[in-house]
Parts: C-alpha cells; structure tokens; sequence
C-alpha cells in the first residue's frame, strides 16, 4: 500500500473508541437488506468520463470534498486529456490546477508520477486491477477499490471516514483502522458490497453525519448503537 498522504490508512491509534454493542446476525442482515433497499443504484458523486478521470478524481478525493473535486478536474482534463499528458506536465502547472484542493503539492507530484508509470509501464493504459493499480504513485487499496467499485462494480468494500462512521455506529465494526473495518465489513455482508459501500457514504455524507446526524425518521435507527463522531 502507498505510504503517503492520499493513502493513509485512517486510524484512530490517537483515539480510544468506545465499546459499543457489536450488531448480531440477524441486524447486519436487515441492515443489508435496508442498504440495498434505500440506495438500489448508488454510484459515485464524482464526475468523470472514462477510467483515467476517475482515478484521477479519485485520488483528488482525498480528505476532499467529492463537491470540490468537481470542480477542479474539468479544467485539469481539459489542459491533461490522457496519462501521456500528464506524465509531461510541469508540477507547478498541475499544482496551479488543484491548489484548493487538501495537500495539493504531495497531489501534484503523485499525479504526475501516477501518469509517467501508466506510460512507461501499461502502455499509457490504466491498468484496471488492484494489484496493478496499487502500483501508481498515490493509489492505495482504498483509492485502488473505489475505482474497481465503480468502474467495473467489482465486489469489494472500501471504508473512508463516512463508511467507518457508519459501520461503528451501527456496530458492524470495532476495527481501528480503516483495513480492519474494510475486513469486517466484507466478512459480514460478503455479497453486493460494491453497493454497499457507496449506500455507507451515502448515507454517512447527507443522514449519518459526524455533527448533527439527521436521525429522525431515519430507516436504521433502531439498529443504532452509538452517535459517537468517531472522528479519525
């Protein structure tokens, strides 16, 4: 896994989360069942056209606003259309380009390199599996399944602040780290996780926020086990 900024495993070594009830068999099942039932066709928030935008979206994303995201990439594509323009980009021209994005100099630098690798090593092709993809300068497991997720719906989870929000919320996990959580969530639900994982951030992004969770009305609220922020 890359070890930098984009990529970092969210961890709580810093936080003692409190123990919550863990949810039983019968809980994670209609909690799954809920997911699938209020988010049928969940998909990303980010906008793209092909798979080279959206990984670049991607890994823009983090510790980012998908809404922000949205906004620097149309004149980032535009300028840098394929990985064999980037890869020949000037850094401060590609910093100028993402500036109000979180930690855009480490950004800038990953996405040049990230392009350079496609062209050298994948015939300026994005390589579409995760073993490949974890590869790229700035690509992680999470960003390396979110990207899976949503390209090619593959059956993978992947757990940002909002999906590790929820899963401890709703007591699908006591994990610290993102990776376990990841781990739990794929060993409870097992199928349609690609759904699922998109149904989380959802959910946890406009109903199960860290501040002020709307929890009137709410399809899970007899399956909540905590309003902690567990914030990370």
């Amino acid at each position: 896994m890359a070890k930098n900024i984009m990529t970092k495993d969210i961890t709580t070594k810093k936080t003692r989360l409190k123990k919550i009830k863990p949810a039983t068999r019968k809980e994670i099942i209609e909690i799954k069942e809920l997911f699938l039932l209020n988010y049928p066709d969940s998909v990303t928030e980010l906008e793209y056209d092909n798979l080279y935008e959206l990984l670049i979206s991607v890994m823009l994303s983090a510790q980012c606003t998908d809404k922000r995201v949205n906004i620097i990439t149309p004149k980032l594509f535009e300028a840098y259309p394929s990985a064999v323009e980037l890869a020949n980009a000037d850094l401060d021209d590609i910093k100028e380009y993402i500036k109000s994005c979180s930690f855009f100099n480490n950004k800038a630098k990953n996405l040049i390199k990230m392009a350079q690798s496609v062209v050298e090593n994948y015939g300026s092709e994005i390589p579409l599996s995760q073993d490949e993809l974890v590869k790229l300068a700035g690509v992680g497991q999470k960003t390396a399944n979110v990207v899976m997720i949503e390209y090619t719906g593959a059956n993978l989870m992947a757990v940002d602040t909002h999906v590790f929000r929820v899963a401890h919320r709703l007591g699908l996990s006591s994990a610290t780290t993102a990776t376990k959580t990841e781990e739990e969530l794929s060993r409870k639900f097992k199928t349609d996780l690609h759904l699922l994982h998109q149904a989380m951030v959802l959910f946890g992004r406009y109903r199960c926020k860290a501040i002020k969770p709307e929890c009137e009305e709410c399809f899970l609220v007899d399956y909540c086990k905590s309003k902690e922020r567990f914030k990370v």
